[in-house]
């Protein structure tokens, strides 16, 4: 087990080693520790009265002094009214999240702890919003936060990458001013942009960004290349100064292999050369 303090810049915790923790980070932190390789579990530790949200269908286990409350919003406004409510459970929905969001609380007397799994293979990432403020994220991306951590929605700002840019019209704004964990697809690659520095990115590998980094999309260019070269009509194009965070699998990309797989399994037991036309087929066909 390797320590770490829970704030760190918009970045990763080693997640080449089999655990990280931030256990020994001050009360007023995120206190948690990520186990495992490529499928994670995040073990998080609740103060009396502490309570983190999360989105809905991730919980592992939890200690018995730990209540569940599955609300409309985030709680990071806890005196606005239905129609609040309803709007920001709206635009959730319009992220691809679920309408509600759980809110997990320490109602005993001592510390207890809760467990989050991440959904598929890849990486829990801590991101710290204390001096980011607030970044924008693909589909899918939140896992949890301490109360008062706002989810919320943001337009991309042209049409064209919203239209061709994989993740459409909308990203999922979070924002606060404490530490979040995000998942991601894979192993995770961090960029720094400098001013002015631009990389472009397969629209499914883009995890997150930071606020004012530049979002738009890029034609691939060339028939031969449009047509055969398996990357889609369009780049996403990121233009800094600002801090990237990209997947190399994308949930999307795997799920398509799956189905791709099944389909071929399904020929396979229909042909009269069974698993042995494999040696003639390969595993792609």
């Amino acid at each position: 087990m390797v320590a770490h303090t829970a704030h760190v810049p918009f970045a990763y915790l080693r997640l080449n080693t089999e655990k990280a923790s931030s256990m020994s980070a001050p009360p007023c932190s995120l206190r948690y520790t990520v186990s495992g390789s490529e499928m994670q579990y995040v073990e998080i530790e609740l103060s009396p009265s502490e309570t983190v949200i999360a989105e809905a269908g991730m919980l592992m286990c939890m200690d018995a002094a730990i209540r569940m409350e599955t609300k409309l919003g985030d709680g990071s406004e806890p005196d606005q009214g239905l129609l609040k409510k309803l709007w920001s459970a709206a635009t959730r929905y319009l992220t691809g999240e679920s309408l509600f969001v759980t809110h997990f609380t320490n109602c005993g007397s001592t510390a207890a702890k809760l467990a989050f799994a991440a959904p598929y293979p890849g990486k829990i990432i801590p991101c710290d919003l204390a001096t980011r403020g607030a970044v924008l994220a693909q589909k899918g991306a939140f896992l949890c936060a301490p109360l008062g951590t706002k989810l919320g929605m943001a337009f991309t700002k042209r049409f064209g990458a919203g239209f061709f840019g994989g993740e459409g019209f909308i990203l999922q704004r979070i924002e606060g001013n404490k530490l979040v964990l995000i998942h991601a697809g894979g192993t995770i690659m961090m960029r720094s942009l400098s001013a002015g520095e631009t990389i472009r990115v397969d629209t499914g590998c883009l995890v997150a960004f930071e606020e004012q980094v530049n979002y738009d999309i890029e034609f691939v260019g060339g028939v031969v290349n449009t047509l055969f070269g398996g990357e889609g009509l369009f780049f996403a194009t990121l233009t800094g100064p600002g801090r990237v965070m990209l997947q190399s699998l994308p949930f999307s990309r795997l799920a398509d292999r799956m189905i791709a797989a099944g389909g071929s399994r399904r020929k396979e037991e229909g042909s009269p050369l069974g698993s042995f036309g494999n040696l003639f087929m390969g595993d792609n066909q």
